[in-house]
């Protein structure tokens, strides 16, 4: 893995992109991939980036990065959701 890092790193830098540009492109993508990987809960986005989910939010908003489009499927809000009647158990007292 060190291996393929450097090679990046080495690519990055030949082709002159400056300092903060390839530590905010690495942020983007290291933040992308822990989001894709939590389904975007960005609560275990956090935990396993060890960092607060306050943090993360704020690195997300900085680096510009679309959350919806990193998540997986989500559960509707519950406006939408379709109630399922309950059948009544009669006769059961």
């Amino acid at each position: 893995m060190k291996e393929q890092l450097e090679q990046i790193v080495l690519q990055m830098y030949r082709s002159g992109l400056d300092y903060s540009k390839a530590v905010r492109e690495f942020q983007r993508m290291f933040l992308a991939t822990a989001l894709r990987e939590a389904n975007a809960n960005q609560v275990k986005a956090a935990t396993k980036l060890g960092i607060h989910r306050n943090t993360l939010r704020r690195q997300i908003r900085e680096l510009g990065l679309d959350i919806k489009t990193l998540g997986g499927v989500r559960r509707p809000p519950l406006s939408e959701r379709v109630l399922v009647e309950r059948k009544s158990v009669r006769g059961t007292r």
